[in-house]
């Protein structure tokens, strides 16, 4: 596939676009040109990989076109669509229920039916849509590979191409996951708000976490935090306690108190406007193990590693390379899988940073670099920060960190 410039509309359209944007009263959403430049991008790779028409089922691909942004995707009881033709602006097909938010944003088609229906959930107005907007024997990309999903049922996907049998659907050849991966400044600047956010709550984890408060006070009373300095959700917590580091990185709060001694590690994935943070912070209630403060330091400098390699023409694998001689002496073993991955929209994107990832970085490319390490009799430590790839050096967007054991 060919690559493409972030900004086909001109760089001096685009810092006129950044400059309006900040000037605007509020930093909610996008300025619409930001949607028609995702909107031509993936147009040119249409035209590149003969595809006329892309269709999109899941929340951040039509976020993504769109700007659509609600948290009633959490219910699973209906289904949503989005028609990108290789012209012209996309068509949403969606239920009535969502009728006047999806007209707050540019879209301007909009075609609805009432859902939920047992029978016939929008299939029927969804192929007259595309009988009327592609050729009979149109080719329709649909995002298929990793970290991908259908958000409809199988049988009714079935279904579809039975109603347009000359249509073919097959896969989208990479097009969404290629443009997705490059973010905008304005999506950057989203994602570096949301740290900030997180960055002033860490701050304040003293106020709710001592020795004695159990770990799922302290989770609700951290959610609170993130809440108080600004952000719209926090669907993402995770933490652990241990005197020489946690049993893993993804559980969710025990009834366990804090202890002299412990590590209290908090991993936070909140929300702004749309778009994620995704880093923790490790404590100490008192006086540690010296094993801890020792591991925390190998994780600083195996940050400090990749961060020389999470550059323009390098690797994912590289970074990870770069890690994990660090942690684990090259040897690539760990629980965890990988030691960062891509973030926006999203917790967790592409590309993931692990030996077989052999996607190449660019400009614009927002990571977090996540390394973990196992403590000699006990559990491990994992550090997380987030960066945005550029030129020279990545530039760190979540606040730094402090350079022994935060204590509480």
């Amino acid at each position: 596939m060919q690559a493409l410039s972030p900004y086909p509309i001109g760089k001096k359209s685009l810092l006129k676009e950044i400059y309006e944007y900040e000037r605007s009263e509020t930093l909610r959403g996008f300025l619409k040109t930001e949607f028609e430049a995702r909107v031509a991008r993936a147009q040119f790779l249409m035209g590149q990989n003969n595809v006329d028409a892309l269709f999109l089922t899941t929340e951040p691909e039509i976020r993504y076109f769109t700007g659509y942004l609600t948290r009633f995707w959490e219910s699973p009881s209906r289904p949503w669509f989005l028609i990108l033709p290789q012209s012209g602006k996309p068509i949403a097909v969606i239920p009535s229920i969502g009728t006047v938010l999806m007209a707050k944003t540019w879209i301007s088609d909009i075609r609805t039916w009432s859902s939920p229906d047992l029978e016939d959930d929008g299939l029927t107005l969804l192929a007259e849509t595309f009988k009327e907007v592609i050729g009979p024997k149109a080719s329709i990309g649909v995002p298929s590979g990793h970290e991908t999903h259908l958000r409809m049922p199988l049988s009714d996907f079935d279904r579809l191409k039975s109603l347009v049998p000359e249509m073919n659907f097959g896969h989208d050849n990479g097009i969404i996951k290629s443009l997705r991966l490059i973010k905008s400044e304005v999506e950057i600047k989203k994602i570096s708000t949301a740290c900030e956010i997180a960055g002033r709550a860490f701050e304040r984890v003293g106020e709710i976490a001592k020795e004695g408060v159990r770990m799922d006070s302290i989770f609700r009373a951290f959610q609170g935090l993130c809440l108080e300095e600004g952000a719209d959700w926090v669907p993402y917590l995770a933490g652990g306690r241990g005197a020489l580091g946690y049993g893993d990185v993804i559980s969710p709060a025990s009834i366990d108190p804090l202890e002299s001694g412990d590590v209290l590690m908090l991993d936070t994935g909140l929300v702004y406007d749309g778009y994620f943070c995704d880093f923790d912070r490790n404590f100490r209630v008192g006086s540690c193990d010296p094993k801890a403060e020792y591991c925390y330091q190998k994780l600083l400098e195996a940050v400090e590693a990749g961060k020389q390699v999470a550059r323009p023409g390098y690797t994912a694998r590289d970074v990870f390379e770069a890690m994990d001689k660090i942690v684990t002496g090259g040897t690539g073993i760990g629980d965890a899988g990988r030691l960062g991955h891509g973030l926006g929209m999203q917790l967790t994107e592409w590309p993931s940073l692990i030996k077989g990832d052999l996607t190449e970085l660019k400009e614009g490319m927002v990571l977090t670099l996540e390394p973990g390490i196992e403590i000699a009799g006990g559990g491990l430590l994992v550090h997380e920060d987030n960066f945005v790839v550029r030129p020279g050096e990545p530039e760190q967007i979540s606040p730094s960190a402090p350079s022994s054991l935060w204590e509480i």
